[in-house]
């Protein structure tokens, strides 16, 4: 069970202590760092990770310092949730990440490659210049959800994201402050008293405006070969043999659950869809794969699909069929994308 609001709020000073020791050992971290690298593959693993570690330390601090700046500006949580305010907290998030994903993508030697088109020519970074967006993507890796987020609200594109996402999250301060006082939905994996997750997806994406984009992720978890099995009992227990079949093609994903997306679609007629597929991260699921395959050194591809808002189906079993679609296209260009990598990084080790 999830800690109270109150409870979790005791990690912000601790993160701050965590912090000033870090920086009052760093000759000594570093010290260590490089011996414990001599012993690991890849260059400089630990002390890149200890560099991270610090950088991330150091934008928690930040960030809730920056929250509580707000706090008080908002007449101390009175106007909290007035545009203004929401628009602050946007603008203090999009800092963070990008400051986040710079410093991942220098220290990891990581490249972001975008394959095909933005996910609509129109979108040229005005706000405004859209329609509303419900964004659909998988889910692969702890990286996914900060890379995804990160790109929407970016310069190019200036999204301000409604997520729905664990409840387990809100461990992490930042993300339980910010989010927690933004439009968004924590699902829990215990049924709660009150609306559902449909109900509360629906309520989200009702009043989604031009510069909005409900972020949701159909599969519910990362892929994993037990995930994927518990997965496909479910489908047969509840009879659905069409779906099954289909799942089981599926080499790289869950199949998805249409509730959410059934409930964001038909409550956000005016909202057209974008469809994310990205490779690169499905192999970090555990702490363990993530130490294992740090520095990664990798070229991470990203490919958007996007449907006007009138090309979407609204009919429940329509919408369903659409959704495996969609899901069995991007299992394909994962694979395809997949072999490509590998031949890349094949080759580039034999030159």
């Amino acid at each position: 069970m999830l800690p109270s609001r109150r409870v979790r709020r005791v990690t912000g000073p601790l993160l701050i202590a965590a912090l000033v020791t870090g920086v009052l050992l760093l000759p000594v971290l570093v010290v260590l760092a490089l011996l414990v690298s001599v012993f690991l593959p890849g260059r400089l693993r630990a002390l890149r990770l200890l560099c991270f570690g610090l950088v991330y330390l150091a934008l928690e601090v930040a960030g809730l310092a920056a929250a509580a700046v707000l706090w008080v500006a908002s007449g101390f949580g009175r106007r909290l949730s007035g545009p203004a305010s929401r628009a602050a907290h946007y603008t203090v998030l999009r800092l963070l990440l990008d400051a986040l994903m710079r410093t991942a993508q220098r220290l990891f030697s990581l490249r972001l490659v975008t394959d095909g088109e933005s996910w609509s020519p129109l979108d040229d970074g005005v706000p405004g210049s859209t329609n509303a967006m419900v964004v659909l993507s998988r889910h692969a890796g702890p990286g996914d959800s900060f890379l995804l987020v990160h790109t929407l609200m970016n310069r190019d594109h200036l999204r301000q994201p409604r997520i729905v996402l664990k409840d387990v999250l809100q461990l992490d301060p930042l993300i339980d402050v910010y989010l927690n006082r933004l439009p968004n939905h924590f699902v829990s994996a215990r049924r709660a008293a009150g609306p559902g997750p449909e109900e509360a997806i629906a309520g989200l994406a009702s009043d989604l405006g031009e510069e909005d984009a409900l972020l949701i992720f159909p599969e519910g978890a990362n892929y994993t070969p037990q995930r994927k099995v518990r997965a496909l009992q479910r489908l047969r227990e509840r009879g659905l043999l069409a779906a099954l079949t289909r799942a089981e093609r599926m080499r790289h994903l869950l199949p998805p659950r249409p509730g959410g997306v059934v409930a964001a679609l038909q409550a956000a007629p005016h909202a057209d869809v974008v469809l994310v597929a990205h490779t690169g991260l499905e192999h970090l699921s555990t702490v363990g794969d993530v130490w294992r395959g740090l520095p990664m050194d990798k070229t991470l591809h990203l490919r958007w699909w996007f449907i006007p808002a009138a090309e979407v189906p609204r009919d429940e079993a329509e919408l369903t069929d659409w959704l495996y679609r969609w899901w069995e296209t991007i299992d394909d260009w994962i694979t395809t994308t997949s072999a490509a990598t590998r031949r890349e990084e094949a080759a580039r080790r034999d030159g």
